[in-house]
């Protein structure tokens, strides 16, 4: 038997946007733990915005499983919270009875800003760098400075080693942005390693005393007017069996007739802000309109030539999603508009 430690991570009751939160426990099993195995564990609600002092537990229900090289016998925990009982989930739980399909993939493209000392790395006190053009996949010291790329490839690592399917990396278009990309098949499946992925981004910072800048609209001038930076996004790549085998342009028209329809929907689980964001500039389709285009990546929905030139089959873009959406939510809405449609 051997000691292993189990860092327990789950959602707390914050609005708009939950923040991540963990705890250790130590437990004795004899090899590197199953998910069967891992115990039900409480923690105290009242701390965290999901329940009241005079009646403080909450739960944490184990879902998924990953090892953590950043210790000995590590183990990263993700977890849904649940009420007392252990079986009825939490009003903040937001997994617990989202749309799932095993056959949906996804691909979620998560940008991010580091910052520190209360403004984007690389950009000056009281000030700005040079416009933004020579950031994105940018390379050199006056693009990236020393020690961002750094730590996007310890991130990288941390995830291969943990098992999430990490896709990839590159610096984004405005100075301190950079982005990551998670595959994943099934709802629960992908947005539980885009959770994992940021938990382990965010805490990798802490020793480089820098923070991790979710908000999709992080630089803007006086009274929030927004400047010429990008915001950040969470592209969400999907196709499902029937996209990957069948597809056609009829289909193809049908759903984007559907996704045009629930656009006030999707909006409302695609992140905070996103008005900020969403304006038709930088890369955006207004936030009130939706469209779609061939390798249009100011559209909504970003079709790319592989779907079209492949008789519309494959896999789509959405643009819409910001970079501190909750990706359990926004997988969901698109698998609900999915199946809308009817493919026979």
């Amino acid at each position: 038997m051997a000691k292993y430690k189990l860092e327990y991570i789950w959602l707390d009751g914050y609005k708009p946007v939950a923040s991540l939160r963990s705890k250790t426990q130590i437990k004795d099993f004899a090899s590197f733990p199953k998910l069967e195995e891992l115990p039900l564990w409480g923690f105290d609600g009242s701390s965290t915005k999901q329940a009241e002092g005079r009646s403080s537990d909450c739960v944490l229900k184990p879902v998924s499983v990953y090892p953590d090289t950043t210790r000995k016998n590590g183990v990263l925990v993700m977890c849904e919270v649940m009420m007392p009982d252990g079986k009825t989930p939490h009003i903040s739980n937001s997994r617990a009875t989202i749309v799932d399909d095993a056959d949906t993939w996804f691909g979620f493209e998560q940008e991010y800003f580091l910052y520190q000392d209360g403004r984007p790395l690389g950009f000056p006190e009281g000030g700005f760098p040079f416009p933004q053009g020579p950031y994105y996949t940018g390379v050199g010291y006056k693009n990236v400075g020393d020690v961002a790329r750094q730590i996007v490839e310890e991130h990288l690592d941390l995830c291969l080693d943990a098992g999430i399917n990490h896709e990839g990396i590159n610096a984004e278009v405005a100075k301190g942005q950079w982005e990551f990309q998670i595959f994943g098949k099934g709802s629960k499946k992908a947005a539980d390693e885009v959770w994992v992925a940021r938990y382990l981004l965010i805490r990798l910072c802490e020793k480089y005393q820098i923070d991790v800048e979710f908000h999709c609209k992080p630089i803007l001038g006086a009274y929030q007017e927004p400047l010429d930076w990008n915001g950040s996004g969470m592209h969400a790549n999907f196709s499902t069996k029937f996209m990957r085998e069948t597809g056609g342009k009829d289909y193809f028209e049908k759903l984007m007739a559907a996704f045009s329809k629930y656009t006030a929907e999707h909006i409302a689980v695609y992140g905070p802000d996103n008005h900020l964001r969403l304006t038709g500039l930088h890369e955006t389709q207004s936030i009130d309109k939706f469209s779609y285009g061939i390798a249009d990546r100011g559209a909504s929905i970003r079709v790319p030539h592989s779907f079209a030139n492949n008789g519309y089959k494959g896999y789509l873009e959405d643009r819409r999603p910001n970079s501190s959406g909750n990706p359990y939510e926004i997988a969901s809405r698109i698998l609900k508009t999915i199946q809308s449609v009817p493919t026979a």
